[in-house]
């Protein structure tokens, strides 16, 4: 939110620097997060002066452009080539001098001054059209200023520049009282007060008087939803001339980067800033039946915003509608492209309401509509500002547009909102602050702020709080208002600083997390961080293995798209992979420890996984011109199992996996529980997400696989000081054996003395082996911790093993 500083002083005495304010909003919990000096006009025409044309003849090589000398108030006339048509002898004009800097409206570059030649005569500066300035934007010649005008005056003075400084304040959603210009200096009055002695309080804009002309243009008014608007009212002007503000609106308005439209819609605007109080004009005449109707229209109702998008309306979103039932305002959000002020309305409605903070923000994020009232809204304005705010708006209008009040305020509040009362106690308020601040400086602190309090006996006090101030509901906020005041720095530090041990669990979760995360990075994985929201679309359109009854659906009102819990890592990963690859990023390899959700019997099942993606190349490109290729299956394969090695994981069962979300894979587990599936992504899911080339997905469960390292046991061995001895076997299977089956087999036969076993050739060719035959080249390694084997010993093994594969597998040896 900006806060411009001029505008504050208007509201409040105020003789502290920039900076100085910059501290006290901060300390008041208005944290600024920037300053910027702001110029009415855009560098402030320094070095623009006002100039008396001398002489002005004929450029004696260019037919179009004229050589003047031009009094500045200096010690020598400037001589100047000129290219406007109007320039003549006798003219008050505005001179840029020799390294003056403008913002030409419409040029994104700035331009400064040089001394220099235009067709061989020397100009030493130059006469400025309205656009060069940035005043205005014609440019149709030169500014002519009144005969009366003094040489030498300073463009500043002139034009009377204003000089403001602009702050950039994180507002945080539980300051609802401060969204606004007079919520700003009322904080910033009741600190001065307390810790400054600043007697004066806050100026409140006059509303006194404002009455009524006439009653010939009644509207009536019909409110059929009290919860989504529980206060609506209105009033009537007629006769109004809409046409551009004056300028200390406008600068009020850029100020605090907002655009000027006309004089009508800049006043609601204003008032909007000023006090917090959103507006909203329509023209009259487009209020059929004069009469308006609050209400939700039916779903799938086509409206057209102001922004000419054409929206189809839920069903639950609040409309302001015409004696037609015809929608003209989206409650709060935004207005309608048919009923707003135009430069050809005389006659205007204008409306202050005070809607539903659920019911804007439910609209505000559904259509993705995040106007500046709609802020307001959801943040909870004051429904008791409402009537003030539109008398204040009614007689700006009056006073910049014309016209007279053609109405009485309509105000329909059938349930006014009283001050919330709150019990505080004095040493809970010690207690929390950290510091015993004596009752009276409690009181002061209170009063500044405009809390009143009820009833005081001694232990406890109780305040009635302002409605302005929504989200102070509890005790807590209220000693958190006193703390803000009395100020967060008046707070001692402690001398003394308290620690406490803690015994973390064996093993340790986070000491794990960290080494398996240490191990990943170290090998070129990013680790990455995705929401725990998903969209639902992904398991309705393109996932086909999850059922709807799995699926966590929450209301989320900020973000309609993600409305699920997600119920697994893969979609989280592939989102972050389309993103880099969106930014030139496709060698990726990515890791994330999270959370998923699904609908168990009785309960949410949270379970805690880790994942891996892996896609584009394995390694950078470099100069070697060794190209290791792309992530694959193996590759993959081997950071999986070494992260169970780490885990101190083995003898685990593997299952292949073929599925929705794999196209091929396996499950490592220990009976019926799983610790980890990886395989390739199903190229389906791939290209639906527009991912670009394969992707390789691995899933851990980390709750089980804490629970197998729980009865893990570190055990130790010395390195076999007798030679191994190796042998290797050519058999061709059927293509439905697995390898697993091979090395299921040679350690039941090789029991201790086969240490090692290693497929390192497959080979496949129907003519020489048969159709569905394959070959497998295994070797295997033999090692006796007590003596070193002899051939005969390890022999018998080999024919062992020959025999069991050719009877078990139906293998053929391959000699």
């Amino acid at each position: 939110m900006k806060v411009s500083l001029n505008w504050l002083k208007e509201y409040i005495d105020i003789d502290h620097s920039p900076e100085e304010v910059s501290a006290m909003l901060t300390g008041i919990g208005l944290e600024e997060e920037g300053m910027e000096r702001v110029e009415s006009i855009r560098g402030g025409l320094e070095g623009v002066v006002v100039g008396h044309v001398l002489e002005c003849g004929q450029h004696p090589d260019a037919d179009r452009l004229s050589l003047t000398k031009v009094d500045v108030g200096g010690e020598a006339p400037l001589q100047i080539v000129c290219g406007a048509p109007n320039v003549a002898q006798g003219q008050k004009v505005m001179v840029a001098t020799v390294g003056t800097t403008l913002y030409p409206v419409g040029s994104e570059e700035p331009l400064t001054l040089k001394k220099g030649k235009i067709r061989g005569q020397v100009s030493e500066g130059m006469i400025c059209a309205e656009d060069e300035l940035g005043t205005g934007t014609s440019h149709d010649g030169i500014l002519v200023l009144p005969e009366d005008t003094a040489v030498g005056t300073p463009a500043r003075e002139y034009f009377n520049i204003e000089i403001d400084h602009v702050y950039e304040i994180g507002l945080t959603p539980n300051r609802s009282d401060a969204t606004n210009h007079l919520g700003v200096a009322k904080d910033l009055a009741a600190y001065l007060k307390v810790n400054h002695s600043h007697n004066d309080g806050v100026h409140l804009p006059s509303v006194d008087g404002f009455k009524a002309d006439d009653q010939s243009l009644p509207v009536s008014i019909e409110v059929e939803d009290a919860e989504a608007c529980p206060r609506y009212a209105s009033v009537t002007l007629k006769g109004i001339t809409v046409k551009e503000s004056p300028n200390w609106l406008k600068n009020r308005l850029l100020s605090i980067g907002l655009r000027p439209i006309n004089n009508v819609v800049d006043v609601t605007n204003f008032v909007l800033h000023e006090l917090g109080q959103p507006l909203h004009a329509f023209d009259l005449a487009k209020v059929k039946g004069h009469k308006i109707v609050v209400k939700a229209l039916p779903k799938g109702t086509k409206f057209t915003t102001l922004d000419e998008v054409e929206r189809e309306l839920t069903g639950e979103d609040l409309m302001i509608c015409n004696g037609a039932g015809e929608g003209m305002c989206i409650a709060g959000v935004f207005g309608g492209i048919g009923s707003g002020v135009t430069e050809n309305t005389t006659d205007v409605f204008l409306e202050s309401a005070h809607f539903s903070a659920k019911w804007v923000r439910r609209t505000s994020m559904g259509h993705n509509l995040r106007t500046d009232a709609a802020k307001v809204f959801e943040k909870g304005s004051d429904p008791n500002i409402v009537t003030y705010a539109l008398k204040r708006a009614a007689l700006l209008i009056k006073e910049l547009a014309g016209g007279t009040l053609s109405s009485d305020i309509t105000d329909l509040y059938p349930n006014p909102v009283k001050p919330v009362e709150v019990k505080v106690s004095y040493a809970h308020t010690n207690r929390l602050i950290g510091i015993d601040i004596p009752k009276a400086k409690i009181h002061s602190i209170l009063e500044a702020l405009e809390m009143k309090i009820l009833a005081d006996d001694g232990e406890t006090f109780t305040v009635a709080v302002p409605t302005n101030k929504s989200d102070v509901t509890r005790e807590a906020d209220v000693i958190e208002e006193i703390l803000r005041i009395y100020g967060y720095n008046e707070v001692p530090i402690p001398e003394q600083v308290k620690t406490g041990l803690n015994i973390a669990p064996q093993p340790d979760p986070n000491l794990l997390r960290d080494k398996i995360g240490d191990y990943l990075a170290a090998n070129g994985f990013n680790e990455m961080m995705a929401l725990s929201l998903s969209r639902s679309q992904y398991y309705k359109e393109i996932f086909e293995g999850l059922a709807d009854n799995k699926l966590v659906y929450i209301n989320n009102t900020s973000t309609v798209q993600l409305d699920i819990m997600r119920p697994d890592m893969l979609f989280s990963g592939l989102e972050a992979i389309l993103h880099n690859q969106n930014r030139q990023q496709s060698r990726l390899k990515l890791f994330e420890f999270g959370r998923t959700y699904q609908h168990g019997e009785n309960k949410i099942d949270e379970q805690q996984h880790l994942s891996l993606f892996m896609t584009g190349e394995r390694h950078p490109e470099t100069w070697l011109g060794v190209r290791e290729g792309d992530a694959d299956y193996y590759a993959l394969k081997a950071f999986v199992e070494n992260i169970l090695a780490r885990f101190g994981l083995q003898g685990y069962q593997e299952t292949a996996l073929r599925d929705n979300s794999l196209a091929f894979g396996l499950e490592y587990h220990r009976g019926p529980q799983t610790l980890v599936r990886f395989g390739k992504v199903n190229p389906k899911l791939v290209k639906a997400m527009d991912i670009r080339g394969e992707v390789f997905y691995a899933d851990f469960s980390w709750d089980n696989l804490m629970k197998a390292r729980k009865k893990y046991k570190l055990s130790y061995e010395e390195l076999n000081k007798f030679p191994s001895s190796r042998r290797d076997l050519a058999l061709v299977i059927d293509n439905s054996v697995k390898f697993s089956d091979i090395v299921a087999i040679a350690r039941k036969v090789g029991k201790k003395l086969i240490k090692d076993i290693n497929l390192f050739d497959v080979y496949e060719n129907e003519e020489q082996l048969g159709a569905g035959k394959k070959s497998y080249a295994v070797s295997f390694t033999f090692e006796n911790p007590e003596k070193t084997l002899k051939d005969k010993e390890v022999d018998k093994v080999v024919n062992q093993l020959i025999a069991d594969y050719e009877s078990k597998l139906g293998a053929t040896i391959r000699q």
